[in-house]
């Protein structure tokens, strides 16, 4: 099965699949790595449920604990989960307030893969007894999917953040 995975991860370029992990603790925005999108000649979501994000306050040094939830509309590129996988775990030395967290995974995915839609939602375990879920979004500029972006930034409510 490795034999197989790694004919996989050298005949897509891809350095992560297929090969021993190594783990960065340091944020690091080139583990993410893509692959062609098969199906362009039609929109769908693609969905990443990332239970086990960690990353630093930046005041007080504390650990911080989330659920990444990530979803897009590809366009040509598609993201490759283990790449996700190690990406998201090199925050786990990252000072960085939870809104900032989110608007950088998000910037971060919308310059790799330049998707026609994209969101990143965070809900974060509460501290000092307040829970953040931090919410932002993209789509293409001028086309239908920036008026989906709008659409759904505007229509956020307590529904879509329940404990």
């Amino acid at each position: 099965m490795q034999q197989k995975i790694s004919k996989i991860s050298q005949k897509t370029q891809l350095k992560s699949l297929g090969n021993k992990t190594k783990y960065i603790f340091s944020y690091d925005k080139n583990l993410l790595e893509t692959f062609s999108n098969k199906h362009t000649d039609r929109d769908y979501f693609v969905k990443f449920n990332c239970p086990e994000f960690t990353s630093l306050c930046p005041i007080t040094n504390q650990p911080d604990f989330a659920t990444i939830y990530i979803s897009y509309i590809p366009n040509l590129k598609m993201l490759e989960s283990k790449s996700l996988k190690l990406y998201l775990f090199s925050f786990r030395n990252h000072g960085s307030f939870h809104e900032d967290c989110v608007n950088i995974i998000l910037n971060d995915l919308v310059n790799l893969l330049e998707p026609k839609y994209l969101e990143v939602y965070g809900k974060f375990t509460p501290r000092g007894g307040i829970s953040i879920y931090p919410y932002a979004n993209y789509g293409i500029k001028n086309t239908k999917y920036e008026d989906m972006a709008n659409y759904r930034l505007s229509h956020l409510d307590s529904k879509d953040f329940k404990e």
